[in-house]
């Protein structure tokens, strides 16, 4: 049984031990030691906790991940002491593990500045969620806030401040912000553009004292003789590598500190090794993520098989969103290489500068630096990684409307690009790899992140990834046809636009301009419910009823036995004692099985078709409306109680989710709709699992979406934050509609999201930034369906043409269906099993 303890459990730690998992053996015994009281979390997104992610959003296992693999993991626990001769470590409680094999992804910490008064109350560090809470407790007294450092990690805590609405302040000692990835010129563009957020930038700033200041907590002095006041400061300065037990325990250490490692990640003990930011190869510090998964990635392998690729370094490219402006630089940005020649592009108009180097026979690429757009990002990173000949024009790669890499010799970009080059990064996979998922079948970009898992850590891959599926897909002659049905040579998204732009209004139309034939399973249901998103007629009109399915048809979902179902709407899951009275009256009556569900509201079974109006008509009289239980359309808006009743509430959650839902009631999408509002971030009503969750905070609405339970949960993502409510309707209905347009038959938001190229930002950029200028025209289309919205039941009941329908015989008097029966479980009624349905059947006898 070999012992393997590791000490640390960060997102390098927690690749590590992914790792080991998948070709460990049941001879493994496996220990983690964690400093920090939870388990492993996502820095990378770790300002995102302050705009309204929760601890669980940016958890990277489930918190029984350790029970289930058998894993004891620790948490707050602190290693004091390792002896690597005994080949133990010591903890500070005091315990001592024996270990055959030690890793250690210890990481780093945040360097401070040996600044008079850096120990003042209300100055900070950036590095974990508990660094976040306190800023955000300090937040709450404060007005103003600083950050000492212009680098990545400081431009990300800046954001964070303007997050918790302060007047923020980024103080730099070099000339420029992030001077160790940008040039002059892309410095200045940055600042620009920081500075027209509200942000204001002090370079070559060199902070002398922090004493107490007269109009806010804190004043910075500065070498220059200058000042500034604020509440609040962060330190955001760069990192150190946490090599302190290394160094007690007499490993190697680097001249600067980091803990030297081998190709294989071993330390100077072969049993001891050392990944990620502690780690120092040749001389270098890797601060990103990737290079410390792929020394995780190594260093399991030859824990468990002695024999692993070796670690050859890492690319330190970057491409970030920096308060929403887009970053990246690529291999020799500053053009240091003998010979190095550059190209620009700037439009000092919308703030864009973009620049290329190359090498003396403008032959290969060395470097670029992207600010305001980085759309060439992947193109030109993988024209580097790969030594991929420059196009005749290199200035082609940056400049508008130029033909880029595709002017190269051989093809396209991504045609060019060798088997061997990496994709993702974070993940490891590469272009070889991606195109045998294609070969296997799968053609789309969700079953690509599923099957290799490329582009689902950071993301930045997602474009790339989508380029080779359509490239491989071409190569190999596969025609992904996405036409509806053999009487459509449309896909829904392009029928939905036929039946919108030309004022289609019937199915005998639609095919008669647009298909053929007669129609079928597929087509008819799906133009049903596009025409029902675009005109909002009622779905039983003559005209309709024929497309519907047998759910939509009857106004119930059919049930297993034949009958059907009846669920009133309880908006917001607020409902009196007298409508709880006159549904417990109907139940009993019609003799009906009640569930609470959980949306919320009050399911009634067993239904026959002929007693569905009449169940309908009582439950109108009482007030009640159909919650189109039925429908591909909005079920629920579930709620908690907030600020109402509840102690920790922060706004009216119940008042919301009753606004949210008679608005949105019977829209027809897609799929299903389901939303919910909680009252504060304690989340009871778990809005983040649903297609469209409202979190209230002490600054407003968060707006979260594309979420989904079920049998394939995905958490919903952060779309805005501190909205007010007339903000957030608007935002809603955009998402709402363009959903509608967009997505694919029976497509559920979460997988639309998935497939949707350009992923969160761009969903963004459409729904917040309106950047397709259609914001008004799909605000305009769901006021259409608010304003003509019908309760389906009453128009069923109301019109007698329609309530014919509603017979189980045609020609018969009796209307009970002799098959529908029922045996009694628990006070209820229940369908009757075949075997009690079968009196005549041989008994069973059970041995």
């Amino acid at each position: 049984m070999m012992k393997l303890v590791m000490v640390g459990h960060g997102m390098v730690g927690h690749k590590f031990i992914e790792s080991v998992l998948e070709d460990a053996s049941d001879e493994l015994e496996i220990t983690i030691l964690a400093e920090e009281p939870r388990i492993a979390y996502d820095r990378v997104q770790l300002t995102s906790y302050l705009s309204g992610k929760s601890v669980k959003d940016l958890t990277l296992a489930r918190s029984d991940f350790a029970d289930a693999f058998g894993i004891d993991l620790r948490l707050n626990t602190r290693v004091s002491h390792i002896d690597p001769v005994a080949k133990t470590v010591t903890t500070a409680q005091g315990d001592v593990i024996q270990w055959d094999k030690l890793v250690l992804a210890t990481g780093s910490y945040p360097f401070v500045p040996p600044i008079e008064g850096n120990q003042r109350e209300n100055c900070f560090v950036y590095r974990t969620i508990d660094d976040l809470d306190a800023i955000r407790k300090a937040s709450e007294k404060a007005l103003t806030g600083v950050v000492i450092g212009g680098g990545l990690l400081g431009l990300e805590a800046a954001k964070a401040l303007t997050d918790l609405q302060l007047k923020t302040h980024v103080v730099e000692f070099a000339p420029r912000l992030m001077a160790v990835q940008i040039d002059d010129i892309g410095g200045q563009v940055l600042r620009r553009k920081i500075e027209s957020l509200g942000v204001s930038v002090h370079t070559q700033k060199a902070t002398k004292a922090i004493v107490d200041g007269t109009t806010a907590k804190h004043c910075m002095q500065f070498a220059d003789g200058t000042s500034l006041e604020t509440d609040l400061i962060v330190f955001s300065a760069g990192i150190r590598p946490r090599d302190d037990l290394a160094r007690a325990s007499g490993l190697q250490l680097g001249e600067r500190g980091g803990i030297v490692i081998n190709d294989h990640c071993q330390t100077s003990h072969a049993d001891i090794y050392a990944i990620g930011e502690c780690a120092l190869w040749q001389n270098r510090l890797y601060g990103l993520v990737a290079p410390g998964y792929d020394m995780a990635r190594i260093a399991a392998q030859h824990v468990i098989q002695s024999e692993a690729p070796a670690f050859s370094g890492a690319d330190m490219s970057t491409k970030l969103k920096l308060m929403g402006v887009d970053v990246a630089s690529v291999g020799d940005a500053h053009g240091t290489t003998p010979g190095a020649l550059s190209y620009f592009y700037a439009d000092e108009e919308t703030l864009v500068y973009k620049k290329i180097v190359i090498n003396a026979e403008k032959t290969r690429l060395l470097g670029a630096v992207l600010v305001g757009d980085a759309t060439e990002y992947s193109q030109l990173l993988q024209m580097l990684l790969n030594d991929m000949p420059l196009p005749e024009n290199p200035q082609s790669l940056i400049m508008p409307g130029g033909s880029g890499a595709s002017s190269a010799k051989g093809g396209s970009g991504v045609d060019l690009l060798p088997e061997s080059a990496i994709i993702c990064s974070c993940n490891n996979v590469s272009k070889k790899d991606i195109c045998q998922a294609i070969s296997d079948g799968s053609t789309s970009l969700s079953a690509l992140k599923k099957c290799t898992k490329a582009a689902t850590a950071c993301g930045g891959c997602a474009s790339l990834v989508g380029q080779v599926l359509k490239a491989e897909l071409q190569r190999q002659g596969v025609t992904v046809n996405n036409h509806l049905c053999e009487h459509f040579p449309y896909s829904r998204q392009e029928l939905y636009h036929l039946v919108r732009v030309n004022g289609i209004k019937t199915f005998d139309a639609l095919i008669e301009q647009h298909g053929h034939g007669l129609g079928c399973d597929i087509c008819k249901p799906t133009a049903a419910n596009i025409l029902a998103s675009c005109w909002n007629d009622f779905v039983l009109e003559p005209s309709h009823a024929g497309l519907q399915d047998s759910n939509d048809y009857y106004l119930g979902n059919i049930q297993k036995d034949g009958s059907y179902s009846v669920v009133p709407r309880i908006a917001g899951g607020e409902i009196t004692p007298a409508g709880l009275i006159t549904i417990g009256k109907v139940a009993e009556k019609y003799n009906l099985y009640t569930k609470i569900t959980g949306g919320q509201r009050i399911d009634m079974f067993g239904a026959q078709v002929h007693q569905l109006p009449a169940i309908w008509e009582e439950l109108i009289a009482a007030g009640f409306e159909s919650g189109h239980a039925y429908g591909k359309s909005l079920r629920t808006v579930k709620s908690c109680v907030g600020s109402t009743w509840c102690r920790y509430g922060v706004d009216d959650s119940i008042g919301l989710a009753i606004e949210l839902e008679n608005r949105y009631k019977g829209l027809r999408s897609p799929h299903k709709l389901k939303m919910a509002v909680s009252g504060c971030t304690r989340e009871c009503a778990e809005a983040q699992s649903k297609d469209v969750g409202i979190i209230a905070t002490e600054r407003g609405w968060n707006l979260y979406v594309c979420g989904n339970g079920g049998m394939k949960p995905r958490h919903a993502e952060l779309l805005a934050s501190d909205l007010d409510k007339a903000t957030l309707i608007r935002y809603i209905d955009r998402f709402y509609m363009f959903y509608i347009q967009t997505a694919d038959r029976l497509q559920r938001t979460s997988v639309w999201r998935d497939n949707l190229e350009g992923g969160l930002d761009y969903l963004k950029a459409v729904i917040v930034q309106d950047s397709l200028g259609i914001a008004a025209e799909l605000e305009n289309r769901m006021d259409h369906v608010v304003d003509t919205y019908q309760d389906e039941w009453r128009t069923a009941v109301e019109n007698p043409e329609v309530r014919k329908r509603f017979k189980t015989f045609i020609n018969a008097t009796a209307q009970q269906d002799p098959y529908i029966q029922f045996s009694e479980e628990r006070g209820q009624i229940r369908p009757m099993t075949q075997r009690e349905r079968l009196t005549d059947a041989i008994p069973v006898v059970e041995v």
